[in-house]
């Protein structure tokens, strides 16, 4: 719902970053803007899931390529991409949802398949650096796909001086291809005016949203106790890289490249070391693969799969990675497709203030126009911003941005400064006291919708 708000401020004219925050790179909220509602959001995730797929298919055949008839590697393809059709498509890892993981995966695995072709010039190679880009301007974290395939070259292709300039002259080419399109936001951002804001919410304020979770007494420690954590992590990585490098001459190409691929997917998926699922997808496409291998094959590297594979699966448990119900959101959607459960039932299941949030919606878009300004004070106000297609007078769309990168004084003094039409306070969202003065001077509350209290600007106060 960030998203869908931010894509309205897009088709309002509402300039990113400096106008509404959010802190991710621009192409997911240009994706929202280009769908306008949750169905179409929904709607462009389902093609967008399918075409990842199709990718994903021709990148395990790229990989482990079939023999003649029913071989085992084509049962191999089959399998993995079972596995991988399932869970970038299930609520259990989110993968219904309109997340940036579940975007990004496509552009990598379409750069990968260019990567793998035996005779590679400058301009494929270009290409995948621009699709990596294209990865990372979806979210950020998308860049540990990228040096995935140099630390390939590096153990597959290193044996003398004239295969380090090949990889240095390819690494040259696919960094370039990486930075044009980073470079071309920039550029763009700075012709709008919001060149400062764009780079501290997508790329420099990300710094400090890893470790907004952590504990004050570790954020204000010493180096070291501030990134220990982080070294670790890097520092597994780059032990795996270094123990697959050594073993090399005894491990298949197929099997390097997986391993150093799941290493720096799960180095991107902990990097904030928050518990949400959708990260997860990030490395789905090498488990997926490896999954495969261990169902089908029978070599020594069947048994060997089972390290890389362990290392994932140890992620969600190590970092209490939440799970979300699968079952009951289809047994839910078949109660009310088969008419057992009625829409407002069937919103309810969803969470108690569903029904009040769409209601809190319609009151907004019969009660002012397009351009008006709305303040939502509730831990659903993204979910009110874009039911109702109304945006805020200030830049902050979710209760969570204010708190992290503002403060309630800063809010409380902008929405004096540039009132609202409307203010709405949910009865779950938290104290708000230092608002109290300007409801009490040039507001009046005219309703009450299932406990949130809508206050609307008096006419003395309007422009």
């Amino acid at each position: 719902m960030i998203y869908l708000t931010l894509g309205e401020g897009i088709k309002q004219g509402v300039p990113l970053y400096s106008g509404l925050y959010d802190n991710k790179p621009p192409l997911l909220y240009l994706t929202a803007a280009a769908a306008g509602n949750v169905f179409w959001f929904r709607a462009i995730l389902a093609f967008w899931s399918l075409a990842t797929i199709i990718l994903f298919w021709h990148l395990a055949k790229k990989l482990f390529p079939p023999l003649s008839g029913a071989s085992p590697k084509m049962k191999l393809q089959q399998i993995a991409t079972a596995i991988f059709a399932l869970l970038t498509t299930i609520p259990l890892l989110e993968g219904n949802m309109a997340n940036a993981e579940n975007f990004l995966i496509g552009p990598v695995m379409a750069a990968f398949l260019i990567l793998f072709n035996k005779k590679l010039t400058f301009k494929k190679i270009f290409l995948a650096g621009l699709l990596f880009s294209v990865a990372a301007l979806f979210k950020i974290p998308a860049v540990f796909d990228l040096p995935v395939i140099i630390v390939f070259w590096v153990i597959t292709g290193l044996v003398k001086k004239e295969d380090f300039k090949k990889i240095a002259k390819n690494t040259a080419a696919l960094g370039l291809g990486f930075i044009l399109p980073i470079l071309l936001t920039f550029i763009w951002f700075k012709f709008q005016g919001a060149f400062k804001e764009y780079l501290i919410a997508a790329f420099l304020q990300n710094l400090g949203y890893l470790s907004s979770w952590k504990g004050q007494e570790i954020k204000q420690g010493p180096f070291l106790v501030k990134n220990a954590a982080f070294l670790i992590r890097a520092g597994v990585v780059f032990l795996g890289s270094a123990i697959v490098f050594l073993l090399r001459k005894k491990l298949s190409r197929q099997f390097i490249f997986l391993t150093v691929w799941l290493l720096f997917t799960l180095f991107a998926v902990t990097l904030s070391e928050r518990p949400y699922p959708h990260y997860l997808i990030q490395s789905l496409a090498p488990v997926s693969l490896l999954l495969a291998v261990l169902f089908t094959q029978k070599t020594y590297e069947q048994s060997l799969v089972i390290i890389p594979l362990l290392i994932f699966f140890v992620v969600p448990i190590y970092y209490k990675f939440w799970i979300y119900p699968t079952a009951s959101y289809y047994t839910r959607f078949s109660q009310f497709a088969t008419k057992k459960i009625n829409k407002e039932e069937y919103f309810a299941k969803f969470s108690p203030s569903t029904n009040r949030n769409y209601k809190i919606a319609d009151f907004l878009q019969i009660s002012s126009r397009p351009d008006d300004k709305v303040f939502v004070w509730s831990p659903d106000s993204p979910v009110i911003y874009a039911l109702s297609r109304r945006l805020p007078p200030i830049k902050y769309v979710a209760e969570y941005h204010i708190n992290d990168f503002s403060s309630k004084n800063e809010t409380a003094l902008a929405l004096s400064q540039n009132p609202a039409k409307f203010i709405i306070i949910t009865p779950e969202a938290p104290a708000f006291p230092e608002i109290t003065p300007l409801l009490r001077q040039k507001y009046i509350l005219i309703n009450n919708i299932e406990g949130a209290d809508v206050w609307s600007l008096l006419r003395t106060y309007r422009e």
